[in-house]
């Protein structure tokens, strides 16, 4: 699904809430021109019935910017629970009462030509109604790209750098010009990673199976997410280890995760069914758990979910700390 936003919303840019149509960076951005920024994206899930907002794991995703924003040397000046609470903001000044994508996103913001960095950062904060990335009700068909995923001593996947999903781009625009649904991307050693944007997991002989993050894949918060689920509520064995491309043909279910496809089975691969080319009973099982948690439908995962609306205006309660923070660092 793509995400035309209404340039009416509301965003946090330059240390203050404006109208999308009023966020604007100039064209001589560094950013722009040599991709040293780094992003991040967290959902927010409606519950009609509970007529409640919830933002999944929020906190960690912030955690994870900041860390890996240092990678770039880019200064993220607010703590998780202040980029939370601008978050819960955006969602009230906004009143959102559907499904959300947010997306902060620090970049170096000096405007001029030449590609070493300095010190000059912003960053913004945008979220924006966002439904299915993928239509993966009856399971996706992916196949297995030409381009190799980054290393992480040229990119490191491990982050959500913006340069880096050049490699993600050309994967998936592919992919989806030879009819599959996703693509599926190797290492440079043509061991499975990810792919174009998610983790990947496969069930082979009732143990769950995904790569290790050594092999230069994204350090993915749904796929640790999986990962607790599984363990938890299915008492499936998790095992990180390479995956070879063949193993993809012979393995008994497949599925993809990350925070804009939740959690997307595969029923085949480079025309070839995933075992009988159903969706799995492994894969039904965890796609369901994920969605009762993020929807705070399990009492158990409520720590996941901040609430925005029952919950309090958090942002109301912290919003002249944040303010003054900004202004205390003078960075945007």
């Amino acid at each position: 699904m793509k995400a035309d936003a209404d340039p009416n919303l509301i965003v946090y840019f330059g240390g203050q809430y404006v109208p999308m149509r009023e966020a604007r960076v100039g064209i001589l951005t560094h950013a722009l021109h040599y991709g040293t920024g780094v992003f991040e994206g967290i959902r927010a899930y409606w519950n009609e019935t509970a007529r409640e907002l919830y933002v999944l794991r929020p906190t960690e995703h912030f955690e994870r910017w900041k860390r890996n924003c240092g990678i770039l040397r880019i200064d993220v000046p607010l703590t998780p629970e202040e980029l939370c609470a601008i978050t819960a903001e955006l969602a009230w000044r906004n009143a959102f009462h559907t499904d959300l994508y947010v997306r902060p996103l620090a970049y170096k913001s000096a405007e001029r030509i030449g590609v070493a960095i300095d010190d000059e950062d912003s960053f913004f904060i945008a979220a924006v109604p966002y439904g299915e990335y993928l239509h993966s009700e009856n399971g996706l068909h992916a196949g297995v790209s030409s381009w190799r995923r980054i290393e992480d001593n040229a990119i490191p996947p491990r982050a959500k750098i913006c340069g880096a999903y050049a490699n993600s781009a050309l994967a998936g625009d592919e992919a989806r010009r030879s009819g599959f649904d996703e693509a599926i991307l190797l290492n440079e050693a043509g061991h499975v990673t990810e792919g174009a944007t998610c983790n990947l997991f496969m069930v082979r002989k009732g143990r769950l199976i995904t790569p290790a993050v050594t092999d230069n894949i994204l350090e993915g918060i749904t796929r640790d997410s999986i990962m607790e689920l599984a363990t938890r509520e299915l008492d499936l064995e998790i095992v990180e280890r390479p995956i070879a491309r063949s193993e993809l043909y012979v393995c008994d279910e497949l599925f993809l995760t990350g925070t804009a496809v939740g959690v997307a089975p595969v029923v085949r691969v480079d025309h070839r069914p995933v075992a009988n080319g159903a969706i799995g009973e492994t894969t039904r099982r965890l796609r369901r758990l994920y969605f009762d948690a993020a929807h705070g439908n399990l009492q158990a995962y409520r720590k996941w979910l901040l609430p925005v609306y029952a919950g309090g205006r958090l942002a109301e309660q912290n919003a002249a700390r944040v303010d003054a923070r900004v202004g205390e660092t003078s960075l945007a």
